[in-house]
């Protein structure tokens, strides 16, 4: 199996335009997630033509426009930092699409692919869309951002979320899996987890792990890594004084996010 966190190698592609991150089938063992994290500089742009894949553009930090010909989206984003903790703007295209992506400040993007042969609509998905939720009780607590989740229809495979996680917390939390297509007690969706942390310098502890531990494996991850949940439970741990943000994406055969519990901490659950 291919290895689980890749660090950052930026790359440039074109001016003005550096690729940070690049998962896809050919550096992972993942088959309906791809993913890039491009930092783009003030008036550069991005172009790509996406095939049979849909895509989530989101407007991490700083100003964006998204065309895809036709219908084009101005100024898009809303932050300057992820830990300002408010939610940014988004866009959805389908298959056989060009889009572009300008800068209109300094920002960073990251692109959310999944495979797909459903032509779909060219969406806006503005923060103000974006469903916010507190989950978690004592040291479990986190704020999510709900950018594509299974209960809009806007994609056809691509599931999105934003979440932040104070320091001494944990997330992913208590472990549960999606990796068995056995609706509806539990989805088979992969998933990946993009990592910033404030201050920079900090880390956090992920483990990825299956019931036979065939697959066990824990990470020291540090700012701009990606993790990588082919399958099995994937919990996050945040060291006190650092506080954690991670863009999960998640794609499989069904938009289904069902989840199941490691049954040995599933009384965890029953805490007030």
């Amino acid at each position: 199996m291919a290895h689980l966190k890749y660090t950052p190698v930026p790359r440039m592609l074109a001016k003005g335009v550096t690729l940070l991150q690049q998962i896809d089938s050919q550096n992972t063992s993942l088959h309906y997630i791809e993913l890039k994290v491009m930092k783009l500089s003030a008036e550069s742009s991005y172009q790509e033509s996406l095939g049979e894949k849909e895509v989530c553009v989101v407007a991490l930090t700083g100003k964006i426009t998204v065309t895809d010909g036709e219908k084009q989206f101005s100024d898009l984003g809303t932050r300057k930092s992820v830990f300002e903790k408010i939610p940014t703007d988004s866009v959805y295209i389908s298959i056989k699409q060009t889009f572009k992506i300008s800068a209109v400040t300094e920002a960073v993007v990251v692109l959310c692919y999944a495979p797909s042969d459903k032509k779909k609509t060219t969406t806006l998905i503005k923060a103000s869309d974006n469903t916010i939720e507190h989950r978690g009780v004592q040291q479990n607590k986190r704020l999510v951002h709900n950018i594509l989740p299974d209960t809009c229809s806007i994609a056809d495979r691509l599931l999105v979320v934003e979440v932040f996680t104070d320091g001494g917390n944990w997330s992913s939390y208590p472990p549960h899996k999606h990796d068995q297509d056995d609706l509806p007690r539990e989805s088979l969706l992969e998933e990946t987890y993009y990592h910033e942390m404030n201050p920079r310098q900090g880390f956090v502890f992920q483990r990825v792990y299956t019931d036979d531990r065939l697959l066990d494996e824990t990470m020291t991850v540090e700012n701009g890594d990606v993790v990588v949940v082919p399958k099995g439970y994937h919990p996050v741990g945040v060291p006190d004084g650092y506080d954690s943000y991670y863009l999960n994406v998640m794609a499989g055969p069904l938009r289904k996010w069902q989840f199941h519990n490691d049954p040995a901490h599933e009384w965890l659950l029953d805490r007030k």
